[in-house]
């Protein structure tokens, strides 16, 4: 740590200590509380599906129509 100086060491010992505390203060506090989490959570909304669209055709539909554009095709 010499090689550091002293300012540098601190400073570095510093950031490693915030580092280290900040995630674990905040477990503690979400983990202690659920209403805190629920809180959290529920303020947001993650999936948000876009409306439903018409179905495909089943394949016997497209079978049919398959038939029928090869009947048309055969009659000219």
């Amino acid at each position: 740590m010499s090689s550091l100086g002293t300012s540098k060491g601190v400073l570095e010992i510093a950031k490693f200590g915030l580092y280290v505390t900040i995630p674990i203060a905040l477990m503690y506090t979400f983990a202690n509380n659920t209403k805190n989490i629920q809180k959290f959570m529920g303020n947001r909304s993650y999936v948000v599906y876009p409306p439903e669209g018409p179905r495909p055709q089943s394949p016997e539909e497209l079978r049919e129509m398959a038939r029928e554009l090869a009947r048309k095709k055969n009659i000219r």
